[in-house]
């Protein structure tokens, strides 16, 4: 597939929208992760303007001084582990997917692939982005229900 603002080829519309809603679950996420460092941070060693300028692994030492020292480890794991997930998706390279395999649905079989620091590669299917938006969801219920604490 192609659009008229790019040559390259795409894939399928609900493809790129579902990428496209995984980030941002995830920088929302982000964005709450920082809000909660802050809330918790008895310090006062962190300020907004330098957690955002932060990448998202760079965060995890100021989650474990601020939110796992009010709490347990569950919110760094579970953050630990989909900061893992979208660095595949954000290192990914695209691919045409073989044909009739049933890893993409669009005509042109576009699709994101991925390979791990093991050598093994993956594809970044549907339900690979539907899963990590699954994720982002279970973190977001822990940071709710830690503001709650």
């Amino acid at each position: 597939m192609s659009e008229d603002y790019s040559r390259q080829a795409l894939p399928s519309r609900k493809y790129r929208e579902l990428l496209g809603s995984a980030i941002c679950v995830f920088n929302s996420n982000n964005a709450f992760i920082i809000e909660n460092i802050l809330t918790n941070d008895e310090t006062d060693e962190y300020n907004w303007h330098q957690l955002i300028d932060r990448t998202s692994g760079e965060l995890l030492e100021p989650v474990k001084n601020s939110i796992t020292k009010n709490s347990n480890t569950i919110i760094a794991k579970k953050f630990s582990e989909i900061i893992g997930i979208r660095n595949r998706i954000m290192h990914s390279f695209q691919v045409t997917a073989p044909r009739g395999s049933g890893l993409s649905d669009d005509v042109d079989n576009q699709i994101l692939a991925t390979k791990y620091k093991n050598g093994k590669k993956g594809y970044i299917t549907q339900e690979f982005l539907y899963d990590f938006i699954k994720k982002n969801g279970e973190l977001s219920n822990e940071l709710h229900k830690f503001r709650g604490h």
